[in-house]
């Protein structure tokens, strides 16, 4: 299920491989709905690693459900298992240099302003980190000379269907010719 009112989008999942990359997909779609493609790469990021953590770690299930909620000037990106157990974010300076796990939350550390984990209860938990918005562009209001604007549409009217090429053409205004213009084929040849 998704829905997506104008500042909050929610994708319920599995956490399973196939369905992550899609997930980040959908986040992506959403961010540049909303015009805010700059933070498109670290949000990505961050999905796809608290995705794979409850891929990897949650118990019993893998059913999980991915908020990202525009607030003023912050986005949160959210993900809620329903394992009770929190994650345990270790220092990335100890990790191996080889290792292929240990780094996912010092990396969603690393892109965030802020993150944490929220407690459930029995119920799970919340794993969220937070994204500063850019500022929403000013829109200029510009208003066009006369002297700039398109010239008069000249042709046969538009209620005969088979002069409508002709009708749509833009040509200068002259005064001094007859209102009707030659036919036109739009066939090559």
């Amino acid at each position: 299920m998704i829905t997506h009112p104008s500042r909050h989008c929610a994708v319920e999942l599995q956490a399973l491989p196939s369905r992550i990359g899609q997930v980040r997909r959908i986040v992506s779609a959403q961010l540049r709905y909303w015009h805010l493609d700059p933070l498109i790469d670290r949000a990505a990021l961050g999905v796809t690693e608290l995705l794979t953590n409850v891929h990897r770690h949650a118990q019993p299930d893998k059913t999980c459900t991915v908020e990202i909620e525009l607030l003023l000037d912050h986005l949160v990106v959210s993900v809620h298992d329903h394992d009770p157990r929190l994650p345990v974010a270790g220092d990335i300076s100890d990790v191996a240099t080889t290792a292929t796990c240990g780094r996912g939350l010092a990396m969603v550390a690393a892109v965030s302003e802020s993150w944490g984990v929220r407690p459930e209860g029995e119920s799970g938990k919340v794993v969220w980190f937070m994204l500063s918005a850019p500022a929403p562009a000013p829109t200029a209001v510009v208003s066009t000379p006369a002297s700039a604007r398109p010239a008069r549409r000249v042709g046969v009217g538009s209620e005969k269907p088979a002069h409508r090429f002709v009708s749509e053409v833009e040509l200068p205004v002259d005064e001094h010719r007859s209102q009707h213009a030659p036919a036109r084929s739009a066939v090559a040849g």
